[in-house]
């Protein structure tokens, strides 16, 4: 089946509300138009997975900048002082998660797994209301799946199906986070056809994406 949708019809899969995950590591590999369409329609009270907050003009930072989350789970947001103002001042909820934790979460989320034990944190604020777990005498935080309505992913290159490859650091969390969302929405630096990506291109495959924009287009 053909995935392709317009931008428009895309961003209104989107509602208030909602929790998204959004794929990029400081603004590379985040889908910067489907981004932009979210800021023009106004979307707002989104719970926002990603890796970081990118910058106060670059990435989800733009999204941060137009006050559309009311919570945030990130690994770090130093690099927006927009995301710091919030939190501080108490507008936007803002929960740091160990990078390792976070992408395993969703990976959890994605895959049907009960949870992830970690190290990670024992002992500090990120334990305190958290399941500790002993195995063979060695304790674990127990981190939870999270998962999300809707994830936005960048990919260099889809086919029509939503198969997706991709260049360079541009992977980050867009491998995991279409498996973890209800519904998965690509914005494709180039789209082809079916049979025109080398097999050995696929990095996620085509069941993990719901909808593909042709960003070459836009």
């Amino acid at each position: 089946m053909d995935k392709l949708i317009r931008l428009e019809d895309a961003v209104n899969l989107v509602s208030d509300g909602d929790t998204v995950m959004i794929g990029g590591f400081l603004a590379v590999g985040t889908p910067e138009r489907l981004i932009d369409a979210l800021i023009a329609k106004g979307t707002k009270d989104l719970t926002l997975i990603c890796n970081d907050t990118g910058f106060v003009d670059r990435g989800v930072g733009k999204m941060v900048v137009a006050k559309m989350f009311k919570k945030i789970y990130a690994s770090h947001v130093g690099t927006n002082k927009e995301t710091g103002r919030q939190m501080l001042e108490g507008e936007t909820e803002v929960v740091l998660v160990p990078q390792g934790t976070l992408i395993e979460q969703i990976r959890a989320g994605g895959f049907g797994l009960g949870g992830v034990l970690t190290k990670t944190g024992l002992g500090t604020e990120v334990e305190k209301g958290k399941q500790v777990v002993e195995i063979d005498g060695e304790k674990f935080l127990l981190e939870k799946p999270m998962r999300a309505n809707v994830a936005l992913l960048f990919a260099e290159k889809a086919d029509v199906r939503g198969n997706l490859t991709f260049h360079g650091a541009t992977r980050n969390f867009n491998t995991y986070m279409g498996a973890a969302a209800d519904i998965s929405i690509v914005e494709a630096g180039k789209v082809v056809q079916l049979g025109e990506m080398c097999p050995d291109e696929v990095v996620v495959p085509g069941v993990f994406v719901d909808f593909v924009v042709d960003g070459s287009e836009l």
